[in-house]
């Protein structure tokens, strides 16, 4: 089957400023691959690129459908956009609105009203045609900018953080309705979002961009348990990175030396560790548990702490203990037995090593 998306080392510059370094990647038809990174990543660009807005200054393809389209306009493109802040026009009814990309297209009234009713029962918002736009609610206008962008059935649909004006309870409700419609459409979106909690929730695949290059790619799970770089497990929201020198390696088994601690892990890098290097040990806070005792089995780490606060996060505490390397996150689900705890456990089966940079 043809890819929705391909793109070989595609580059764009803007002067002396590259934005994009040489991108390569692919959408499968009908996958929800998500965009991630942080201000200035390039994944604004790169959605520009793909929708015709900009042209790569060098490439040695960008093929929708299987065709290249570099050097065509946006307007040739058999894909749409839907904007964080919608592009709504207020003058218009809601059935105006969605009937809009058709009525470009020199598609009769009758013909367009009744694509655009079908579109709004896709988004759910029947019956809700001849209202104007300042009667919806934030997550109504999402979706009539949805049903507009769905009603010429594009190859591929762009969402540039579309939920970052909503509020965080229609946000997460949003997400939810997003993956459903994917689902039931079959259509590749592509989503661009600085939100690692968006990409985990909602996507097949995620494209990790930082500083105009892929830091890492592939299912929400590997980007989340199996960051392959200390930049990578920083940005998932990886609460404690030790950094430290790999010592040794058995398979993918590493020992990373930081301060005077020894810490065992699993290697999550495409690169083979190097002894001597700089490296990260990361692990998650709700991994580490506190004991009153050391564990003296080769598989648990035991470090020896100081609790210095616990801060309630409602479900939840999250405990910063002071240590040799720094201080500690665990997170704690309920109440410790009496007694002042002295070491912050994990397995070393929950410890990812890598580089510190991708």
């Amino acid at each position: 089957m043809t890819a929705a998306l391909e793109m070989r080392n595609v580059s764009k510059t803007f002067g002396d400023f590259l934005a994009l370094d040489s991108v390569t990647a692919t959408a499968r038809q009908g996958e929800f691959l998500t965009v991630l990174g942080q201000s200035g990543s390039g994944k604004t660009t790169l959605l520009r690129l793909i929708s015709g807005l900009e042209q790569p200054t060098s490439a040695e393809f960008l093929r929708i459908g299987g065709k290249d389209v570099i050097g065509h306009p946006a307007y040739l493109r058999n894909v749409t956009t839907v904007f964080q802040h919608y592009g709504l026009f207020p003058h218009m009814s809601v059935c105006e609105n969605v009937e809009y990309g058709l009525k470009l297209r020199g598609v009769p009234a009758p013909e367009r009203r009744k694509a655009a009713l079908a579109s709004l029962e896709t988004v759910r918002l029947e019956g809700k045609q001849d209202r104007r736009i300042g009667q919806l609610s934030g997550g109504e206008r999402q979706r009539v900018a949805l049903a507009r962008a769905l009603i010429v059935k594009p190859e591929i649909l762009l969402l540039d953080e579309p939920l970052g004006a909503l509020d965080e309870r229609l946000r997460l409700d949003m997400q939810l309705e997003l993956v459903q419609l994917h689902k039931r459409l079959g259509t590749t979106f592509v989503f661009i979002t600085h939100s690692q909690e968006e990409a985990i929730t909602m996507s097949d695949r995620i494209i990790l961009l930082r500083l105009g290059r892929i830091a890492q790619e592939g299912c929400p799970k590997a980007l989340f348990d199996r960051p392959e770089s200390a930049f990578v497990g920083s940005f998932m929201g990886v609460e404690n990175i030790f950094r430290g020198t790999v010592v040794s390696v058995d398979g993918h088994r590493v020992r990373l030396k930081s301060g005077q601690e020894i810490l065992l892990g699993v290697w999550s890098s495409n690169r083979a560790p190097v002894l001597g290097s700089a490296a990260a040990a990361m692990v998650r806070a709700e991994k580490i548990r506190l004991a009153h005792e050391e564990t003296k089995d080769g598989d648990t780490k035991s470090l020896a702490v100081k609790v210095k606060a616990d801060v309630y996060k409602g479900k939840y505490d999250d405990v910063i203990a002071a240590s040799a390397i720094g201080d500690v996150i665990i997170r704690r689900w309920q109440a410790d037995p009496a007694g002042s705890p002295r070491y912050a456990c994990w397995r070393c089966e929950d410890t990812v090593i890598a580089p510190l940079d991708s």
